[in-house]
């Protein structure tokens, strides 16, 4: 008996069975495309004895991506990379693999990180058939946003080993099949190269075939490692080692390869990269360490830190730091380039360069206008900013949310701050008011503007999808600058930061830290809520768990069923622009390509790397 579950007399068995029958993961299947299950992963839901967590996640992930049950059209890409490192690598072992197998119903499917078919070995004609007929065929994607739960596309999105056994499969026609995926890892990098994938008929599974995967993926790992070779592994790991322990900007550079972190992308202009590759090219050629200062193009100053690479090999890992006079904007950061405000935590170029333009602003007096998505943090920021410069003058925060029809008393309130020397007024939400306060408000402004003396610090926020009417445009006028706040997907490397501060805040006591797990999963969230939808899933878990550690089950369900992979700001970005020109374009992934200047091939692609969930056509 499992010690861990209540000991259940006969009388006890007899009554649960009346209050929730046993049912099959088919009917299960049936139950969640209806109407009348949302949440599968509810305990009252189905029996999880009959559904499997990770099925029950992914049926999830797929309903949320409105994945077709029947029929399901699979992108096809025409032009398969066969020449890719893992391509060639794998080669060797599924040929071998596959003359074990030669003589069972099994096939054996090597796909990339995207799902796509790569290769696929199959010694048994009526199964190879039955592939043919649902596409599981070279050039074809299985990623669980096309083709549902399976072997491949989930064990694509859960980072790990992945069995799916007949009615489990989401899609129609594929519950005659069983499969097992491994995924396949760089073994120096750790980036997810792609997937291998048994596959055979459901009546012959077997309990060892998930292992067998495993032992696959290890074997391609084992052979990818080989054809790098010594001098790329150890550049490879040297380079990996100082980018874990600093943020500063770190390239790798040896005769035919040159890398560089996000850091060095973001904060150094192509001018000066090519000056420094140069310098340090020059200075490793030695052999030795050393650590120069240079004036680069753009006129910043730079201290350059050379490592050579292993003795015998030419090349070596440089790490830049650059330097500038002593600002008000890096008091009490020593090492960074930027400040943030009180109450707020962050390192990212994206989010540090906001925080300096609203310094700017504010160390010069000049009024402000802060514009972003909602729960980005704008009342944070200029908050925050108020509290590190003035923390003894009054802060003053009105918020048109609360601005009654009759406006009077709220303008007074404005007028009232006005009137002050010093200080700070936070005007919120100004693209809620209506056109005849905003005329209002805008008259106050100017005239408090046009009058002589010292007035205190104003910012205003306001959502970046508002219509900017001509009220509103008048209004915005008032402020001499506009700084947009970035939501937290353009820059998710601070995330790890937040949320260590905020469940000390959340704890009192900062007993409570999450595990590199979950706090991966929350990195590769999107977060449309940005900031404060984070916040709303930190103060879920800590009803529930308020000291120890933050492990993957105590994360909410909405948060396993969509993990996406991590996405860097530029193809945050990106993914932005694909989602607003298939919105405008009705889901006609044909019609945004041509918006976007790109291929059908290059947005299908697209689509599937980022995870987007493509809006339904309306019907013609």
């Amino acid at each position: 008996m499992d010690g861990g579950r209540e000991p259940m007399n006969e009388a006890n068995s007899t009554a649960k069975s009346r209050r929730r029958p046993r049912i099959t993961p088919a009917r299960a299947r049936e139950l969640f495309m209806s109407e009348h299950v949302v949440d599968l992963m509810s305990e009252h839901a189905v029996d999880p004895n009959t559904v499997r967590k990770s099925i029950s996640a992914s049926w999830v992930r797929c309903k949320e991506w409105q994945v077709s049950v029947d029929p399901f059209e699979l992108p096809y890409e025409p032009n398969l990379d066969r020449e890719s490192q893992l391509a060639h690598s794998a080669a060797a072992v599924l040929s071998e693999a596959h003359a074990g197998l030669a003589n069972e119903p099994v096939s054996i499917i090597l796909t990339d990180a995207a799902g796509i078919v790569l290769d696929r070995r199959t010694g048994d004609a009526a199964l190879q058939h039955k592939l043919d007929q649902v596409s599981l065929a070279p050039g074809f994607s299985y990623a669980e946003q096309f083709a549902g739960t399976n072997g491949i596309g989930t064990a694509l999105e859960s980072r790990g080993p992945a069995e799916v056994f007949g009615h489990e499969h989401y899609v129609e026609h594929l519950e005659e099949l069983a499969c097992a995926g491994a995924p396949i890892r760089h073994p120096v990098t750790g980036k997810l190269l792609g997937v291998v994938d048994l596959t055979c008929w459901r009546r012959d599974a077997d309990p060892k075939l998930l292992v067998t995967a495993t032992n696959l993926a290890n074997r391609i790992e084992e052979a990818i490692l080989e054809d790098v070779g010594r001098r790329e592994f150890a550049l490879l790991r040297q380079y990996l080692a100082a980018t874990r322990r600093s943020l500063n900007p770190a390239l790798a550079i040896s005769d035919d390869l040159v890398m560089m972190n996000d850091s060095a992308r973001d904060l150094i202009d192509s001018r000066d990269q090519e000056a420094l590759l140069g310098q340090a090219t020059e200075a490793l050629a030695a052999g030795k360490a050393r650590v120069f200062s240079t004036i680069l193009p753009s006129g910043a100053t730079a201290q350059v830190h050379c490592q050579p690479n292993e003795p015998g090999f030419v090349g070596g890992v440089v790490q830049v730091q650059l330097l500038a006079p002593e600002p008000a904007a890096s008091r009490g950061l020593p090492g960074r380039t930027g400040h943030t405000p009180t109450g707020t935590v962050g390192i990212s170029p994206r989010w540090l360069k906001c925080c300096n333009d609203v310094e700017a602003h504010f160390t010069s007096g000049e009024w402000l206008d802060l514009v972003g998505e909602a729960g980005v943090g704008k009342l944070a920021v200029a908050r925050g900013m108020h509290l590190a410069h003035t923390p003894a003058a009054h802060l003053g925060v009105l918020d048109a949310d609360d601005c009654p029809a009759a406006a009077s008393g709220w303008l007074d309130e404005v007028a009232r701050a006005l009137a002050g020397e010093t200080g700070t007024l936070i005007l919120r939400h100004i693209d809620r008011l209506p056109a005849t306060v905003m005329r209002s408000l805008s008259a106050v402004l100017e005239a408090s503007l046009a009058a002589a003396g010292t007035r205190p610090w104003v910012a205003c926020t306001r959502w970046s999808g508002a219509v900017v009417s001509r009220e509103l445009e008048r209004l915005i006028w008032c402020f001499a600058g506009s700084v947009e706040v970035p939501p937290l997907r353009h820059h998710v490397e601070d995330v790890p930061e937040i949320v260590d501060l905020s469940l000390a805040r959340l704890t009192k006591r900062g007993s409570l830290v999450c595990s590199p797990d979950a706090m991966r999963v929350l990195m590769r969230n999107r977060w449309p809520g940005n900031v404060e939808e984070l916040l709303g899933t930190l103060r879920k878990i800590v009803t529930h768990r308020r000291t120890g550690v933050i492990g993957l089950a105590d994360l909410p369900a909405d948060c396993l069923a969509i993990t996406r992979r991590l996405l860097s700001p530029l193809e945050s970005i990106e993914c932005d622009a694909i989602v607003e020109a298939l919105i405008s374009a009705d889901g006609d992934r044909a019609k945004a390509a041509r918006h976007l200047g790109m291929s059908r091939a290059t947005i299908y692609r697209k689509v599937r790397d980022y995870g987007i969930a493509v809006p339904k056509q309306s019907a013609r």
